[in-house]
């Protein structure tokens, strides 16, 4: 998925500076949550898929309809209809290209709103500081002016973003709630669950699964059942385990 393929000239003549690399994603992409927020009609894009695509696809598509340099930014009109999950996949693709350790997380932030939504972002490896950073490319002066985000998205603090397995395991011991992490209306432990699974599955490699497909299920498999407990905590605490083949619910 982070494979730029034919395209990893382009990839490597990019600057190295994080921060840049958020800029030029921001030129090319564009949340489809966020149409209106760029003065777009949200009714001209019913038809846009949601789905995650390759780096070398993505790609693909951006320059057959622009081909003009990367670091050219595209109108909002003229961007790639992405979610967040595309942000994360093509900031990893950029720095994988420059041999800077870099993986996508999934998890829950809370700088969209009162609650936990579901997320994703970037996480590299900061040699400086020998430390895992998070950096979140969606978050351009739009969002952030919006949301009213006061940190540098290059260095997400982990009080504003939490992995899915970091917030299983603060609602198991108490310290917060199931009820405030999800998407929209869909909130719970279950949501969390899925996000768990989907956090393990992408520091395998897997950074689309049929879990993505969690909409389909119906309130009745929304639930997690006493024997998911103890799997859940082992992939909370330890998600880069080899991956364990997980079937959703509702399939």
């Amino acid at each position: 998925m982070s494979d730029p393929a034919a395209h990893i000239s382009r990839i490597v003549e990019l600057p190295s500076d994080i921060g840049a690399l958020n800029r030029i994603l921001q030129g090319l992409l564009i949340h489809s949550e966020w149409l209106t927020a760029y003065g777009l009609d949200a009714a001209d894009y019913q038809a846009v898929s949601r789905e995650t695509l390759p780096v070398a696809a993505r790609l693909d598509a951006i320059l057959a309809r622009d081909s003009q340099d990367l670091r050219s930014p595209k109108p909002p009109a003229r961007r790639a209809v992405g979610t967040c999950r595309d942000f994360a996949l093509m900031l990893c693709a950029a720095l994988r290209a420059k041999n800077t350790p870099a993986r996508v997380r999934c998890g829950f932030a809370n700088y969209f709103g009162l609650s936990w939504e579901d997320h994703w972002v970037c996480e590299y490896w900061d040699r400086e500081t020998r430390q895992w950073r998070l950096s979140d490319a969606q978050l351009d002066s739009v969002i952030a002016t919006r949301c009213r985000i006061e940190f540098d998205p290059i260095d997400v603090p982990r009080r504003a973003f939490m992995t899915a397995g970091e917030a299983w395991l603060a609602c198991r011991d108490g310290t917060l709630n199931f009820a405030y992490f999800g998407h929209a209306s869909v909130t719970g432990a279950s949501f969390i669950k899925i996000n768990v699974v989907r956090d393990h599955y992408v520091l395998n490699g897997r950074e689309t699964s049929e879990w993505d497909g969690w909409r389909a299920a119906s309130a009745g498999n929304r639930v997690v059942a006493d024997h998911e407990v103890g799997l859940l905590d082992d992939l909370a605490v330890h998600p880069e385990q080899p991956l364990v083949e997980i079937a959703p619910d509702w399939l």
